[in-house]
């Protein structure tokens, strides 16, 4: 089974960026699209980006798509989502996930799924 390991998170300002990096063993990562996630409070868990592997397509989220983008490092089999322009409504848990092959912004797709980390976005 692949696992992942989500880091990167912490407290910005609006407007601010972060980079979160999701690592990736178990697994063929060549073979991988991963996907990020986020949870705010109270809310469900949403899609924000993928990347797949197989052919490098990424896709984004409407409410994220010219301020994210994701990325993907082969080497060191991490999944990066460089995030500019945070809004406050952004704070959310942000999780990574991967499946075989095709990605999705879909939850219910994914078979396996990092721990999480916190992006908190206020004054």
């Amino acid at each position: 089974e692949a696992q992942l390991v989500e880091s990167g998170g912490g407290s910005v300002q609006p407007g601010g960026s972060l980079r979160l990096s999701c690592e990736v063993s178990g697994f063929d990562f060549r073979d991988l699209a991963v996907g990020w996630f986020r949870q705010a409070p109270g809310e469900g868990r949403q899609g924000v980006s993928f990347i797949s592997n197989g052919d490098g397509s990424t896709t984004y989220s409407d409410a994220v798509r010219g301020r994210f983008t994701v990325s993907s490092d082969k080497a060191k089999h991490t999944v990066y989502l460089q995030m500019n322009s945070l809004k406050r409504e952004e704070t959310a848990v942000y999780y990574c996930a991967a499946r075989r092959w095709q990605g999705t912004l879909s939850t219910l797709m994914y078979n396996y799924w990092g721990q999480g980390t916190k992006v908190t976005v206020s004054s």
